[in-house]
Parts: structure tokens; sequence; C-alpha cells
């Protein structure tokens, strides 16, 4: 059965995320029900490579796709376009070995979150809109004590699991026992009337990059002093919970796997800011 590979974008505002549920609409449930369409086919297996919360946004989900079809690929992803709503698109497809797997395969995964510093009558569903001015200096030495290998339970949901379920597939998903992840970068862009929280890691765990930028931005406000919010790793708190920012303002940006190319510069993923910039 040929594997393919899609990259696929999507505005979450409609969806209770990415997995499939009985009793509401996913993402993996439209695309689902596309592939069906388009190949009659039900015995058809969809990974993605992580399951954005309700009302989180995609630029770059990759999944990969088990079907029969004697589609190319260019022309799956065009049926496949014409079969999903408008707020999703898959952006390509490409025909990869069985090796691949769009989940245990990714070597990291971005995220960005979008702040937004003034009032928008476009962009509301993509932004949080944070009316206090906020200190970028003091939420950027903020972020950069939670960099390297770090413990973040104080980030974690109760009875955590990985976020970005590292089960096998077929399997159910254990409860996460380590709320141990890599972070490699955690950075306060500048970009206009936008601020971007450009977080990457090995994984995240569920409601963790939320979390992170709801504790970076009280620390912009001036309620909470950087060392404090260090402090976060070092014992567990429930505040950063607490501090749970909205989910409009996130986007799985990238997901890299091994051979892929590195790309570190980032842009807004919605058309409201303008040109980046990072003052050290």
């Amino acid at each position: 059965m040929p594997r393919f590979r899609l990259t696929i974008e999507y505005a979450g505002t409609r969806y209770s995320g990415w997995q499939r549920q009985k009793n509401a609409r996913t993402v993996q449930g439209e695309l689902d029900r596309a592939v069906r369409d388009i190949t009659t086919r039900d015995d058809f297996e969809l990974y993605g490579a992580g399951r954005t919360d309700a009302g989180v946004h995609a630029v770059g989900q990759v999944a990969h796709l088990d079907v029969r079809t004697t589609l190319p690929p260019a022309t799956l992803r065009d049926r496949l376009n014409d079969a999903l709503p408008s707020d999703i698109n898959v952006l390509a497809v490409r025909a990869v070995s069985h090796r691949f797997h769009a989940r245990h395969s990714a070597v990291n995964r971005r995220y960005v979150y979008q702040i937004a510093r003034r009032r928008t009558a476009f962009a509301k569903p993509y932004v949080w809109w944070v009316k206090d001015a906020l200190d970028v200096s003091a939420m950027r030495s903020a972020a950069r004590l939670f960099l390297g290998l770090r413990d973040f339970q104080s980030f974690a949901h109760h009875e955590e699991r990985d976020f970005d379920d590292p089960s096998p597939p077929g399997r159910t998903a254990a409860p996460t026992k380590s709320t141990l992840v890599l972070m490699e970068r955690l950075d306060v862009l500048e970009c206009d009337h936008l601020l971007l929280v450009v977080v990457e890691g090995s994984h995240f765990l569920w409601k963790m990059v939320r979390r992170l930028v709801g504790v970076l931005v009280e620390v912009g406000r001036g309620t909470l002093a950087p060392a404090d919010a260090g402090a976060f790793l070092m014992a567990r708190s429930g505040e950063p919970a607490r501090l749970t920012a909205p989910a409009s303002g996130l986007f799985l940006e990238r997901v890299r796997y091994e051979h892929d190319e590195t790309d570190d510069e980032v842009r807004p993923p919605t058309p409201f800011g303008g040109r980046t910039s990072r003052e050290r």
C-alpha cells in the first residue's frame, strides 16, 4: 500500500482539535471523510505529527497517509482539496517510504504564538490581544531560562499525556511519566503590531506552549519577575495553568524531519504584522 506525506494548513477555529473524535468535528475527521470520498476506500490509515488542541491552527502540520490508489501525488492533493472545507488546505503531497512516520520520525516541532498589541477588526481568531504594555526585554530574559533539557511539570496537564503522542500506531497512549522536554528555542520577536513567541523543541506536553506564553506575558506585564518564572521549573506550581493563553493565537508552524532543510526564519502566520526583528 503506498504511503504519502501530506503537508497541511488549517484554521482551527471551527474544530475540536486535530484528532478524530466520535461526537465532534475535527481536522483529522474532515481529512478522513475527504480520503473516503475520492478513493471510495475505508481501509486506509492517517497519522498526524502532532495533536493540536481545539481552536489551534497550523501552517505546517504533517501527516502520512496509507491508501491504495493509482492517483499521482499532485492529483491526490487537488482531489483532497476539492473535497475539503475551505479552512483546511493540503499544501503538498509526495510519495514516501514506509520507514517515514509523521509522528515518530519527527526531529522537532516549532510553534508560533501571535500576541496582538492593538485591537484588530480582522485577525481576532488568530491572535491574543493583550491590552497592557509589555516589557519585551523582560520576556526575553525569562525565555532564556527555559532553554535546554528542562522539567516542565508545572506546565503539564493533570495526568499528563505527551501532546505529540509517542505511542505506537494502533495502541492507546499511556499517560506520559516524564515531563522532561528539550527546549531548543524560545524567542520573542517584534513584528509591527505583533509579538511572536517562537517555541521549538523535541516534543510538547498538552497545553504546555500556551502556558509558557501566558507566563511570559505575565512577565511582560511586570507582575511576575523573570526569576520567578524560571522557578516554575524547580518546583511544581499551579500558577502556569491559571495563566494559560487562549488557543486563538497558537499555530503549529513546522515539523522537521532528518533530511529537511533547516529554516530558522519565522514569519507571522497571518497578515497582521510585518518584518520581524529581535533586539538583544
